[in-house]
C-alpha cells in the first residue's frame, strides 16, 4: 500500500502545469496592441452633419474638430476660442502626425467659421483635411 501512495505523490508533482510562457506571450501581445493602437480624439459635441453623394471614408484620423449650429468650435471634447485653434491642431497633430484633421460642422454652422479652421489647419501645416458630412 505504500507504494501505490509514493506513486500518486510522484504524478501530482509531474503534473502541475508551468503558465509562465504563456503569461509572456499574453504580456506581450498586451504591449504589441498598445504600442500599435491610434487613439481618436473626440471632438466633444454631436453636429448634424449635411448630407453629400461624393462621401469617402478617411481612414487615419488625428484631430476632430466640430463646429456647432452657433458657431462655437469643439476640439478634444473642450470648447475652444477660434485664436487658440491653431495651437490646439498643432499640439494632436504632433501626438499623431500620420493622420489627418476632420471637420464635423453642423449644417446651421457659418461658413466663417469652417473658414477659419481651415485657415489655422493650413497654418498649423496639415494637408489631409476633410469635412465630415452624412451618406
Amino acid at each position: 500500500m505504500r507504494k501505490s501512495m509514493n506513486r500518486f505523490s510522484r504524478n501530482d508533482e509531474e503534473s502541475d502545469i508551468n503558465l509562465t510562457p504563456m503569461l509572456d506571450v499574453v504580456f506581450i501581445m498586451l504591449i504589441f496592441f498598445i504600442v500599435t493602437a491610434t487613439f481618436i480624439k473626440q471632438a466633444g459635441i454631436d453636429v448634424l452633419r449635411p448630407p453629400a453623394e461624393t462621401a469617402e471614408q478617411k481612414p487615419t484620423v488625428s484631430v476632430l474638430v466640430a463646429i456647432s449650429s452657433n458657431g462655437d468650435i469643439w476640439i478634444d471634447k473642450k470648447k475652444v476660442d477660434s485664436a487658440a485653434v491653431r495651437a490646439h491642431i498643432e499640439r494632436l497633430h504632433s501626438e499623431n502626425p500620420k493622420g489627418g484633421l476632420v471637420i464635423q460642422a453642423d449644417k446651421g454652422a457659418k461658413n466663417e467659421k469652417l473658414l477659419a479652421v481651415l485657415n489655422a489647419a493650413r497654418a498649423a501645416g496639415l494637408t489631409e483635411v476633410a469635412i465630415s458630412t452624412e451618406t
